[in-house]
């Protein structure tokens, strides 16, 4: 565990290339690299701080960093899109941290890179934390590892234009149930209609994952957001009271289907985020991870924050 502990993002300033501060000096920089990809899996992530740029500047930046923009289908998370596949990140109150994640980690196939771009930095609070995946998996008591290495089961019940949480056609981008059908028959997952409009979707996936790369295991599901345990348990109790669990927009539970215990969702929460190292953000900056090697979330803020999110594969 010591090996991962000092990890931490490479910062590049325009400093660190000889560079002034502009945006075309860190599209220079880019175009020089050798290999961008050995770069970004040797140090799991990349911050670009101090070159100006701007939402003008930005699609020539990233059509660098993300060689092939992917949009934001079957993502669960609420945000908007607002470029050619960029996106809004999460739209969750100030006030509540994100947990630890990899994008789309439950879904059957993910980002491998994924670009956050820093619009307006908050007044105070806001940062990006971001956790070695490694690190995160040995952090876990033996008996948590154990009991998920069968994976996980994630069940989703989307509205179909009213109701709670997202509806299928802002999940899928599309309202055209053909559509959504030939993406999930692709994909593994069960799913069925319901009569007021609704779908249900049902999906296994493995709770860990080997980088292609370097081999490395690493903590890779998103249980602990989709139990309502992971939300704590005053909101859990208030979930519970209000719906069924199969009603909720998403649950989980073990692959055979029985229950996650409530203390090993905790734990698997609020180790990653006390492994985690916090990015704080500063306008312009730009955060480039590999989505395996590397979870992130979003620490509570005050004032106005925009950061931009895109991914590839």
């Amino acid at each position: 565990m010591d090996a991962h502990s000092t990890w931490k993002p490479l910062v590049i300033t325009p400093a660190d290339i000889g560079a002034e501060p502009a945006p075309d000096a860190l599209v220079g920089h880019l175009r020089g690299l050798d290999d961008l990809g050995a770069l970004l899996v040797a140090e799991k992530a990349l911050v670009f701080r101090g070159f100006r740029v701007s939402p003008a500047e930005l699609d020539d930046v990233m059509d660098l960093l993300l060689p092939n923009r992917l949009a934001y289908v079957h993502g669960n998370s609420p945000r908007t899109k607002v470029g050619r596949n960029v996106y809004t990140s999460t739209e969750y109150p100030p006030a509540y941290t994100i947990s630890m994640h990899n994008e789309m980690s439950y879904a059957h196939q993910w980002p491998s890179r994924l670009l956050f771009f820093c619009d307006r930095a908050a007044a105070t609070g806001g940062a990006t934390p971001v956790v070695d995946g490694a690190l995160w998996l040995e952090s876990l008591d033996a008996e948590v590892r154990a009991a998920f290495a069968d994976g996980v089961r994630y069940a989703q019940h989307l509205h179909g234009g009213k109701g709670f949480g997202k509806s299928w056609q802002d999940t899928f981008e599309t309202d055209d149930r053909a559509d959504v059908e030939a993406f999930l028959d692709d994909t593994g997952a069960t799913y069925e209609w319901t009569r007021d409009g609704a779908l249900r979707v049902s999906q296994v996936r493995p709770s860990t994952a080997v980088h292609p790369v370097t081999g490395t295991e690493v903590w890779f599901n998103q249980a602990d957001q989709w139990h309502a345990a992971g939300l704590g348990d005053e909101t859990a109790a208030a979930l519970h009271r209000i719906m069924p669990e199969k009603d909720l927009p998403q649950s989980v539970a073990f692959a055979d289907g029985s229950p996650i215990p409530a203390r090993y969702i905790t734990q698997v929460r609020d180790r990653g985020l006390a492994a985690a190292v916090d990015v704080d953000w500063r306008t312009g900056d730009l955060l480039l991870i590999d989505n395996m090697l590397v979870g992130h979330g979003r620490r509570p803020f005050r004032g106005h924050r925009r950061v931009l999110v895109a991914m590839s594969d």
